[in-house]
């Protein structure tokens, strides 16, 4: 191979700045680093490796500070870490890295930044040279398509093996220069072709040849390329504006003596200068070191323009670049740095993190060498090179790559693998750490043992591969491996830990566990309503709205029905506005939503048929179940008994949302087919219909004596206890249209929903739209079918919504009597209901509530699980004196609040898929959607135009979306898949199939027997007592499943009683991660 070369085994540390023997004057003040430390973007450019001759470098010793040196220990331990002369390893290159980016862990001044990686190729455009850039990176890499003329989509970058093995090389035997201090290309090109000159890589008559190469222009793929000939304007505008390239340097401070010029600040008047030497002719800008003008034929440090009568007689282009701008300039400076022809891609900023620093690879051939030059060069800061980067971030690395012809396909694909390591999590720290050859040596080795390969037969390398959704965490490759032991020995501990931080841990002391929830919750009351400026949290109060106005209405009307009255819409409507304020104000989890449930549908039918019976008032026995429920609750709190909550793991808490979500599916489908049962469809249009039926007297009829029953139709014959007669009575009644055009709006609001709300992740319009369309998805649905419905003109059921504040019964107040006629001994009768109806409200509530606070939303403002039941205590006391419904946590109601109010971030880097960031914790939304519950009965004459199929759409939406995400339903639908076609849950990974569906058919069993039990009015009572079952269930599985095995499935249990070191003995042959803890105990024993 042409270019490679023998390494070095006696050099361990990279060559110095060549530039550190030169005396260099920088007039920065401190305003000026203060700028750049603020406002500071990184960027990182690569430089080709180079032969090396083999000398030592003894002057890096002599330069160094000898207190600066490590000590003895950190001294063996690299010398340990060490590549031999064969290139073998002492020690694995993972602990090498890890020692690298251990070592000087607390220095601040390492500190790395995010990378923006380009790669150009030296091509040639007519007659000249230029540097175009071909493929960028910031995660994933975008290759400049040619045929096209754009950039790629974004993808995983595929490398060939030989092709990091060859870079492994050119850093090996290349130049490699470490904390260069340069300020533009042409410094970096000075020194590193010094080396390359010292060293004997590089012939000295070349070497002004190789600095034009490195100089030349660069053309970036958001430029438009101009054919007028523009080859001889770049360098001569940036000479023409030298004067104004450094404006904002001051000379005069205000009146006082002129202050000597900066380096790189020239006088305002300057002449050029016909000079000639060794490396030819060209025109010169004298320029003094200490900032005076230079003397006659001293040229001092210059920028040279070849002449026509010169040595080159090519006219190369000069880049802008070899004017830098320093760093506490800004962006819109640029145009003044150089090229003023050359355009910042601004546009592209948006995608770059913030502080980011370049990395820049330059590979191209050339016909005027024989050997492959390469460096590698780290500079001391980041600093922004005129046109060298496509974006206005300062550049920080560069690899350069030159060699002879017929040899660019292979550079092409080594700068690849440059960029791609600058790209690498690892290899950019280690990057920015190096101290020496070996740093960056075991980096790339670190990178391949890392690295995974694909077998060419079996894979297209043209294949782009997308970018996956979850990029999984390097921290595995950063830290020792003896970490892991440690932690698993602390996972009883973690566990324990997490439970006292959300207050599931006995405080020992009454009402502890409420002072905690308290303490923890205050300091977030406040931003609970600022977090809430966001047009999120509009979409959400909207949709949550909808959703909760239309089953308050329903439980209303069924309410009336079973409790004669006494409660119907309206005290329905009255209790969702005062429960909605008071837990939205005052409770420790404002994201769960308050609502009526079956449960309590039957309770009160129950307590309502006993008081008939008797002969007791309803509403008063009411009031002293709900006082006697107060008082249990707020018991239950002053004892920890939330506590308890530890118990409900995703066992119970699973088959309860799959429960609920499946009602919702099924009374939404229920409604619908109920409407056609009221609107029945002729199916038969030829069929002959008799509506032959006339009402006739009965003995129990109460007319007068000489009353019409002809004229009297089918309902009031009811109204006057008559009688129907005729073969036409039982003849069915059909209405054109109505349930045909309900199913429309039914599916048409579901469908809807499904589709907007997926909309953010579609390839349409910006992201920004994408989101508010997906925010707005259910409101969308629901306006666009209630338009449809009115254009058409069909006359499908509407929402009927009370149009007058007032009692639905006249002959009730909105205070209730404690006893009105009940004897006083009822009150201690009203116990027993109170301890049912206490289960029922508990098992709701909390089982919504740990629902809400899965560790899966991210949220971080804590729990409250004491403070919201001593909440709903009050708030069920308030209800009982009122004589309103008893509203607990609605599960499906709570899981669509959370799902709407999601965060995920925002995609910077092209091809970065959006990652799940949390909830938008607040109180704003839960007040709002209750507040306007209050309020409809003013909203009546517009909410009277909504049609009932498209709330019933929405109950379809809201069953189906609480599903998602729920490990149980996805079990269940991998039951009926072939194993081929499964997906690759980590659960299926690390458990067998058919104890995964053994677990699974358990706890669908479970399912059916609460489904089947909530199914019957006489049984549905005993559901809560269910709930409490389930959890006996899910304890007894500990005798049929491992510790493991339950901890992937499910969650892992308290321990009632510490297990006897036996059992811990024998679980050590299944739990590996344990050993330490169990080795302990057996020794001890």
């Amino acid at each position: 191979m042409a270019w490679s070369m023998d390494g070095r085994a006696d050099e361990d540390e990279a060559p110095p700045d060549p530039a550190a023997r030169k005396p260099v004057h920088h007039d920065y003040t401190e305003q000026d680093f203060e700028g750049h430390r603020a406002h500071t973007v990184f960027v990182g450019v690569h430089v080709p490796a180079r032969r090396h001759s083999h000398r030592k470098h003894k002057h890096h010793h002599r330069n160094g500070d000898k207190e600066d040196r490590p000590g003895p220990a950190i001294m063996a331990r690299v010398r340990r870490l060490s590549v031999t002369e064969d290139g073998e390893t002492l020690t694995p290159p993972a602990q090498r890295v890890q020692f690298i980016l251990g070592e000087d862990a607390d220095d601040t001044t390492l500190e790395s930044h995010p990378l923006f990686s380009e790669m150009e190729e030296l091509v040639k455009d007519g007659d000249e040279l230029e540097w175009k850039e071909t493929a960028r990176w910031i995660k994933f890499e975008e290759d400049v398509e040619e045929g096209g003329n754009r950039w790629s989509k974004p993808h995983v970058a595929t490398l060939s093996l030989h092709s990091l093995f060859e870079l492994r090389s050119l850093i090996l035997n290349g130049s490699v220069i470490l904390d260069l201090d340069a300020s533009s290309l042409e410094q970096v090109a000075e020194n590193v072709l010094d080396s390359m000159v010292t060293d004997g890589c590089l012939a000295y008559d070349k070497r002004e040849r190789v600095k034009d190469a490195l100089l030349r222009r660069h053309r970036h793929q958001h430029e438009k390329r101009n054919h007028n000939n523009m080859s001889r304007l770049p360098l001569i505008r940036s000479l023409a504006d030298i004067g104004k390239n450094h404006s904002s340097c001051k000379n005069f401070q205000d009146g006082g003596p002129r202050r000597p010029a900066p380096r790189n600040c020239p006088p305002t008047h300057i002449s050029l200068l016909q000079a000639h030497d060794s490396r030819g002719s060209y025109l010169a800008v004298p320029v003094d070191e200490g900032g005076t003008t230079s003397g006659k034929g001293d040229f001092g440090r210059f920028l040279g323009l070849a002449s026509a009568g010169g040595a080159h007689e090519d006219m190369m282009v000069k880049s802008p670049s070899s004017l830098s701008m320093h760093r506490n300039h800004s962006s819109g400076d640029l145009p003044m740095n150089g090229d003023i022809n050359h355009k910042c891609n601004t546009h592209f900023m948006r995608k770059i993190p913030p502080g980011a620093e370049a990395s820049n690879i330059l590979v191209g051939e050339v016909d005027f060498i024989e050997k492959t030059l390469s460096a590698f060069v780290r500079l001391k800061t980041g600093t922004i090179m005129g046109d060298l980067t496509e974006v206005p971030v300062p550049t920080r690395f560069m690899f350069v790559l030159l060699g002879p012809p017929n040899s660019n396909s292979s550079f092409h694909e080594i700068g690849r693998a440059m960029a791609t390591l600058m790209s690498d999590e690892i290899f950019h720290e280690v990057a920015y750490r190096a101290k020496k050859r070996d740093h960056l040596l075991a980096g790339i080795d670190e990178f391949l043992d890392a690295v995974t390969v694909l077998p060419p037969g079996e894979w297209d390398p043209a294949i782009r591969i997308e970018p996956p959704a979850a990029i999984p965490s390097q921290d595995v490759r950063k830290r020792p491996n003896d970490n892991n032991q440690k932690e698993e020995f602390d996972e009883e501990e973690e566990e324990q830990k997490q439970r006292e931080e959300s207050g599931l841990a006995r405080s020992g002391r009454l009402f502890g566990g409420l002072i905690n929830d308290l303490k923890r919750k205050a300091p977030w009351y406040w931003s609970d309503f600022k977090d809430a400026l966001a047009l999120q949290c509009i979409a959400s109060w909207i949709f949550l709205y909808f959703a909760c106005l239309s089953p308050i209405i329903t439980f209303g009307g069924l309410l009336g029905e079973a409790t004669g009255k006494n409660m119907a819409a309206m005290e329905s409507l009255v209790s969702g506005f005062v429960c909605g304020m008071g837990y939205g104000f005052f409770s420790g989890q404002p994201l769960t939503i308050l609502g009526s449930t079956g449960p309590v549908l039957v309770f009160e039918t129950i307590v309502f048929e006993f008081c008939k019976q008797i002969g007791w008032d309803y509403m008063s026995f009411r009031f002293c179940i709900g006082t006697w429920t107060t008082i249990i609750l707020i018991t239950l709190v002053a004892i920890d008994a939330s506590a308890l909550v530890c118990y409900i793991t995703r066992f119970t808490e699973e088959n309860f949302a799959t429960l609920i979500a499946f009602i919702f599916i099924y009374k939404a489908v229920e409604n619908v087919i109920s409407i056609g049962k009221k609107y029945p469809v002729k199916t038969h249009p030829d069929e002959v219909l008799n509506y032959n039926c006339y009402c006739l007297p009965s003995n129990y009829s109460r007319v007068p004596e000489h009353f019409n029953w002809s004229t009297v139709n089918r309902e009031f014959c009811q109204v006057y206890n008559g009688t129907l007669s005729g073969e036409g009575c039982d003849t069915k009644v059909y209405v054109p249209d109505v349930f045909l055009m309900s199913i429309i709006l039914f599916l048409g609001t579901f469908i809807i929903s499904v589709i907007l709300k997926d909309f953010k992740n579609s390839l349409f319009f910006p992201a920004k739209v994408r989101q508010i369309i997906s925010d707005f998805s259910v409101i969308i649905a629901i306006l666009s079918m209630s338009f449809l419905d009115y254009k058409v003109g069909v006359k499908t059921p509407k929402l009927e919504v009370p149009s007058e504040f007032k009692p639905t019964l006249p002959s009730r107040n909105w205070v209730i009597t404690p006893f009105n006629g009940n004897p006083f001994w009822s009150a201690l009768v009203a116990i027993l209901p109170a301890l049912l109806g206490t289960i029922l409200i508990f098992m709701d509530q909390q089982i919504t509530a740990v629902i809400v606070n899965r560790k899966e939303n991210k949220l971080k403002k804590g729990c409250g699980y004491h403070l919201d039941l001593f909440i709903l205590a009050i708030l069920i006391q308030i209800c009982s004196i009122m004589g309103l419904p008893w509203f607990v946590a609605a599960t499906v109601l709570s899981i669509n609040h959370v799902n709407s109010l999601k965060v995920e971030s925002e995609c910077a880097a092209p091809g970065e898929k959006p990652q799940f960031l949390g909830v938008r914790e607040q109180r704003i939304t839960h007040i709002l959607i209750f507040i306007t519950i209050g309020c409809s009965v003013l909203l009546t004459p517009v909410l009277r135009h909504i049609p009932m199929p498209v709330l019933f759409g929405v109950f379809l939406y809201m069953g189906v979306a609480s599903l998602k995400g729920l490990q149980f339903f996805d079990r269940i639908l991998i039951m009926f898949m072939p194993q081929k076609y499964q997906p690759d849950h980590m659960f299926l990974r690390q458990v067998p199939i058919r104890r995964v569906h053994l677990f699974t058919a358990i706890q669908l069993a479970c399912l059916i027997c609460l489904w089947v039990i909530k199914s019957f009015s006489s049984t549905s009572i005993l559901f809560p007592l269910m709930l409490v079952v389930m959890i006996g269930i899910r304890k007894s599985l500990d005798l049929m499943f491992t510790r493991r095995e339950l901890k992937i499935l499910d969650d892992v249990m308290p321990e009632m009683t510490k297990r006897n070191q036996d059992e811990l003995c024998e679980l050590g042959d299944a739990e590996v991660g344990w050993l330490a803890k169990i080795l302990g105990l057996c020794i001890r024993k």
